[in-house]
């Protein structure tokens, strides 16, 4: 378990806790506040990040997803606070969108070195009670505030999550230096566009997506904004449409 996780401290009261022995190289951030700390995102669910996060804090956790997908929700059974955003509530309740047996397939896609005591047949998507929150909520940490931003497009009920002190947004997979997906029916590329429009409007010191590098500066939005315009103008904008590249990520519709 000590393996399949690296941790790194991005300041004093914030760490990044990755996953980059799996092909999805998923980041999930602890931020600490004085009262409470906030997990954005579970992970993968192979190893249980609940031991990394009681070796970093004894503040009482509360986990957040930006939104539901396998990839995001692995250890969300390890918590008692869980919040989930309306929309996808229901994903938490025996509406998973994607049978086990299809989550398993993509769990085991090349590359990845699973740590030794991981059993497949032990796997599940986890389902249980969750708080909701929704778009402008403010998550008080005690002297660390995180707004709430819904950013559909990627899922219905994805979200941002602004540290409203530091100026750093965390972005989920709406945006980051990889393949952008919104090819599934769970997917809207029209709401996806407007979400990373928004995004433009916030002065921001830095963004962290859940996937891959971190080392991304916040110009990324823009370039990714300018991608999903110019598709729209060309009529493109649908699903179905394919795959285009572009210098650090490619849009699937």
């Amino acid at each position: 378990m000590k393996d399949w996780f690296q941790v790194e401290m991005l300041d004093d009261t914030t760490y990044v806790i990755s996953e980059h022995k799996h092909y999805e190289k998923t980041n999930c951030y602890l931020l600490l506040g004085k009262q409470r700390a906030l997990l954005i995102d579970s992970g993968l669910g192979v190893a249980d990040i609940r031991k990394i996060t009681d070796q970093l804090t004894a503040l009482p956790v509360t986990v957040i997803a930006t939104h539901v997908h396998w990839d995001h929700i692995g250890s969300h059974g390890s918590y008692t606070d869980v919040l989930v955003h309306e929309r996808e509530y229901s994903w938490l309740n025996g509406k998973f969108p994607l049978p086990l047996g299809v989550v398993k397939q993509q769990l085991m896609k090349e590359p990845c070195s699973f740590p030794g005591d991981f059993h497949m047949n032990a796997y599940t998507v986890w389902q249980g009670h969750a708080g909701i929150v929704g778009d402008g909520d403010i998550l008080n940490l005690g002297g660390r505030h995180i707004r709430v931003l819904h950013t559909p497009g990627h899922s219905p009920g994805h979200m941002c999550f602004f540290d409203l002190e530091r100026e750093w947004l965390y972005c989920g997979d709406l945006i980051y230096k990889g393949v952008l997906y919104c090819d599934y029916p769970s997917t809207d590329p029209q709401a996806y566009l407007l979400s990373v429009q928004r995004l433009q409007t916030l002065a921001l010191q830095r963004l962290l997506p859940a996937h891959y590098t971190i080392e991304v500066g916040p110009s990324l939005i823009q370039e990714t904004a300018q991608a999903w315009e110019e598709l729209q103008e060309k009529g493109l904008l649908q699903h179905g449409s394919g795959e285009f590249r572009y210098e650090n990520f490619s849009i699937r519709l």
